[in-house]
């Protein structure tokens, strides 16, 4: 095998939607997304909230496709910025074929690249169920730390999980290993 697969972090474009939306309706993976209920969601309720967060992007809120061989298989962003702490959280949704591939992990290093070095963030943050296995490793390959535990704090396939937080500085992705800064 000759290694991960070239990711590129792009601006979403209509070619896109189809994946999008598909990875957003994945039942499978709801609850480790976000707090609310699992249902259905239709493509005018998902556009919707699409055109809601394009609306904001004249505000501090950044959202990339995550691009393997020119075909998205993924998002990742930046939101919650708190513009005088100079800190925001970072989320990444991918489709099922892309997890498990080194895509998340380059997606992530990327998407921290750009809040330290374009964005002047002095931390970025994130949260992330225990279960999560495979993207809390991709999390500490670029760096982040778990900086607090919220314990049974969501409702997860049938069960209560813990919500990890973790979190990166800037100061410790300068001198990490595998910085882009020297």
């Amino acid at each position: 095998m000759s290694g991960p697969p070239s990711v590129t972090l792009r601006a979403p474009t209509p070619a896109d939607a189809d994946v999008l939306f598909s990875i957003a309706a994945e039942l499978s993976t709801w609850e480790e997304r976000g707090p609310s209920s699992p249902a259905p969601l239709t493509r005018a309720a998902y556009e919707a909230r699409i055109a809601d967060v394009e609306a904001e992007a004249s505000g501090p809120n950044v959202r990339f496709a995550v691009d393997v061989d020119a075909a998205v298989v993924g998002t990742v962003s930046l939101f919650g910025f708190d513009q005088l702490a100079r800190h925001a959280e970072v989320g990444i949704a991918l489709a099922a074929e892309a997890r498990g591939r080194g895509i998340g992990t380059s997606a992530i290093a990327q998407i921290v690249e750009f809040a330290f070095v374009r964005c002047n963030l002095r931390r970025v943050h994130l949260e992330v169920i225990e279960s999560n296995r495979g993207a809390i490793r991709a999390y500490q390959k670029a760096g982040f730390v778990v900086e607090g535990r919220q314990r049974e704090h969501a409702w997860v396939r049938g069960r209560y999980e813990d919500i990890l937080r973790m979190g990166l500085l800037r100061s410790e992705w300068e001198s990490g290993p595998g910085s882009a800064v020297s």
